[in-house]
């Protein structure tokens, strides 16, 4: 068996290695750290989180932005100054920015100064300024389904490595990632008193949460198309949170071999896979979407995750609407949970792709012992957005979202398996 794994894990870091050969020229072309920008103002830690502090840090992340959109424009990257222009609107609220090494953004959707409970995003690869529009997208419709009492943090503090790279097989930037996310959520702990912040980590971005958990007072860690967190199991991760994980069905990310192979000087591949039941996990149902659609509009994955981080057990499958209950909008309530409300798009996610399907019914096979037994549940909803209505991606970066359609590299970790992967070099992990 471990000799299996061994050479599906060579096989996958052959092909990986082919792969990125081909695409290095490319990415060193167009790489987001290649523009210039300023050293930032609003660097140093915020001590307090009172509305006045906010204010005034705001205030100063816009100055930090302006002044990464007027460097941009000199250095003739008219693309990142549009951009950058759009973050500046006034109503934007960054708690920090620096536009330098591909960009570093803290953003805060709702009142930090009176939520309850904050959830912190945590993105997984190839997520940059250049594709922060699909974090941003992912965090504003979370905090529409959290509604009031909520805040949400769009957590850009790392360098995420490319998809296709040998960095998303270890855990060194991850490490570096960490001790930042670690020192971020004491702060936000600070503030709000122990378990009343959440982490949600997509794909590689679960590795930066796990090496940040120990020790931390969260409620919650939440992994959605994880590879593994370079841990075999939730004890190792030495928390007192509430680990779940969830994968939808149609997530190429769980072609990835899941296993370890420890060379002299460093390890390779980030082990079990988090939905599996020795990891010990509690798995919810995520439908059907593909590895960038966990906060999609209407999407199982994110009405799931709305539940999870508001205390209540997800859905294990059922009918999503993707429209608010007219009832409750005629006496003017929140819709509840068991309605998620409609698409709320960034400003700057307009380069998302449309929805390619229309509104089918959800059909599933579950299998779940409850929320507290480390259970795992098998969801195959046919279910997709409102025709019209955009596919818009969720967590860090957009590469592989399906391997279904489109254009493809394909990775071999098996003799008879393949790791179908789009063409585009810009995806994520």
């Amino acid at each position: 068996m471990i000799q299996s794994n061994l050479l599906r894990l060579r096989r996958a870091l052959l092909s990986l290695s082919v792969a990125a050969s081909v695409a290095a020229p490319v990415i060193s072309a167009a790489h987001p750290a290649a523009v210039p920008a300023p050293v930032p103002a609003s660097a140093a830690p915020l001590s307090e989180l009172t509305a006045q502090a906010l204010a005034d840090r705001y205030a100063t992340s816009r100055s930090d932005v302006l002044a990464a959109t007027d460097a941009a424009t000199r250095h003739g990257d008219l693309r990142r100054a549009t951009a950058l222009r759009a973050m500046a609107d006034p109503g934007r609220r960054f708690l920090s920015f620096d536009g330098r090494d591909g960009g570093r953004v803290v953003e805060i959707f709702g009142d930090l100064a009176t939520a309850g409970h904050v959830a912190v995003l945590v993105p997984g690869a190839d997520t940059n300024l250049d594709k922060y529009g699909l974090l941003r997208g992912g965090a504003l419709r979370l905090h529409q389904a959290l509604g009031e009492g909520y805040a949400v943090v769009a957590w850009l503090g790392y360098r995420t490595p490319a998809t296709i790279s040998l960095d998303t097989l270890t855990s060194d930037l991850a490490d570096k990632g960490a001790a930042d996310l670690r020192g971020f959520v004491r702060r936000l702990t600070e503030n709000k008193g122990g378990g009343q912040v959440s982490l949600l980590c997509h794909s590689y971005g679960g590795v930066v949460c796990a090496r940040a958990a120990p020790g931390l007072d969260v409620a919650r860690v939440i992994l959605t198309g994880s590879p593994g967190v370079g841990v075999d199991n939730v004890r190792e991760l030495r928390t007192s949170a509430a680990v779940w994980a969830g994968r939808a069905s149609h997530d190429w990310i769980s072609l990835v071999p899941h296993t370890r192979l420890h060379l002299p000087f460093v390890t390779l591949g980030l082990g079990t896979d988090p939905v599996s039941p020795g990891f010990g996990a509690r798995v919810f149902a995520a439908g059907d979407g593909g590895h960038s659609d966990y906060l999609a509009d209407g999407s199982l994955s994110l009405h799931n995750i709305a539940r999870i981080i508001t205390g209540q057990d997800p859905l294990q499958a059922g009918p999503v609407r993707s429209r608010p209950d007219a009832a409750a909008l005629r006496t003017d309530q929140r819709p509840s949970l068991t309605t998620p409300e409609p698409l709320l798009r960034a400003p700057d996610e307009a380069s998302a792709p449309p929805a390619d399907a229309a509104a089918k019914p959800l059909t599933s096979s579950t299998r779940n012992q409850g929320p507290d037994t480390g259970s795992n549940a098998r969801v195959t909803p046919q279910a997709r957005s409102d025709a019209g209505q955009s596919a818009v991606q969720g967590l860090g970066g957009h590469a592989p979202t399906s391997p279904r359609r489109g254009g493809h590299v394909t990775l071999s970790p098996s003799g008879g398996g393949h790791v179908q992967m789009p063409l585009e070099v810009g995806g994520r992990a």
